[in-house]
């Protein structure tokens, strides 16, 4: 019994980095194809149906008995306001962002979320804050320092610095400093990481209380990937008049190709990070998701030969990394107090 509990816990953390292993690689791929000149809003389209066709047939065996026998005017309107947030606006600025940035910018943005709805969850009252408890004391210092993290490694992102140019040496007696310069460009694509976490924050939100009326995650997550898929179509016929790739090399085939991939991929990453949930807890499996950030710098830093990972940069991961494992002790410390069948839980339960 204990040598099977020992390989179930290898099997757990082989497969959760395994995942984040695979997650910074899809990153990477999604950064390279945009970077020539592939359409956010096309990966968006194709990947939203392939997660729903490859979601469908599971949905169907394991969730049909938990469907409501009704759905109502408000959880179809629930349902449309997480496609629109959860799926088209969420992943076209996240996408912009890793475009604008890196594939390591673009992971390690999401460990803001546990801070951001944590921030939400106490604006609604549905997080139980008492600043006399040690452990709501520990989740604003670690929400905090997640913020910092995120602001210092945006900042270090946008900064390059170049060499004085030699002519000016010449005239001068006193060798002269290092010019500094901010990059527009990353720091637009920061903005736009943020401001897709801080939406993908609001989504979870209003996830926890669909689920309450729609107890069925799987189910939930093939409908807003369809109604997503269509959503994004709309916006791209808006802004283009057309549906385009923006890269003439890359047809339709290829794409269909690339989405199966990609949902597949995302498919079984999903799987096996519930598997694990329901095996080990929330709070366990959030514990790896920088290890996907560290993958990407290493991916970033191998194949791409990527400048823009710097001290700075790395001191920033640090920070966020540090607020992040501060709020997922300060969670399981309550919820290790609360009672398993307590109505009551906190959200990020």
């Amino acid at each position: 019994m204990r040598n099977s509990g020992i390989m179930k816990d290898v099997i757990i953390i082989g497969g959760l980095i395994s995942t984040q292993f695979v997650y910074a690689g899809n990153a990477m791929l999604m950064s390279y194809l945009m970077s020539l000149g592939l359409q956010c809003f096309t990966i968006v389209i194709y990947t939203s149906f392939a997660t729903f066709l490859i979601l469908l047939p599971f949905v169907l065996y394991f969730e049909r008995s938990k469907w409501p026998k009704r759905i109502s005017f408000k959880l179809m309107v629930q349902f449309l306001l997480l496609a629109f947030g959860g799926v088209t606006l969420f992943q076209s600025l996240f996408l912009k962002g890793i475009n604008l940035t890196s594939a390591a910018m673009g992971t390690a943005m999401p460990n803001l979320a546990p801070g951001i709805i944590f921030i939400i969850a106490w604006t609604f009252r549905l997080e139980k804050v008492d600043l006399r408890c040690t452990y709501s004391r520990v989740k604003i210092t670690g929400t905090l320092l997640c913020v910092l993290g995120a602001f210092t490694m945006s900042l270090m992102q946008s900064i390059s610095i170049s060499l004085p140019i030699e002519g000016l040496k010449v005239q001068s007696t006193t060798p002269l400093p290092p010019i500094v310069m901010f990059d527009r460009e990353k720091i637009i694509g920061c903005l736009y990481l943020l401001a897709s976490i801080l939406v993908l924050s609001v989504a979870v939100v209003l996830q926890a209380f669909t689920l309450g009326e729609f107890p069925a995650p799987m189910s939930l997550s093939a409908i807003t990937s369809f109604f997503g898929g269509f959503i994004t179509t709309a916006a791209q016929l808006i802004e283009y008049h057309e549906i385009k790739t923006g890269w003439s090399l890359v047809s339709a085939g290829d794409m269909i190709g690339y989405s199966v991939l990609s949902g597949a991929v995302n498919g079984i990453g999903l799987s096996f990070s519930a598997w694990a949930l329901e095996k080990r807890g929330p709070v366990f499996v959030s514990m790896f998701s920088p290890v996907g950030t560290v993958c990407s710098v290493i991916f970033s830093i191998v194949t791409l030969g990527d400048s823009t990972v710097n001290i700075g940069s790395i001191a920033g991961m640090f920070l966020m990394f540090t607020g992040l494992y501060f709020v997922l002790w300060a969670k399981g410390k309550e919820d290790g107090l609360e009672s398993e069948f307590d109505a009551e839980k906190p959200l990020l339960s």
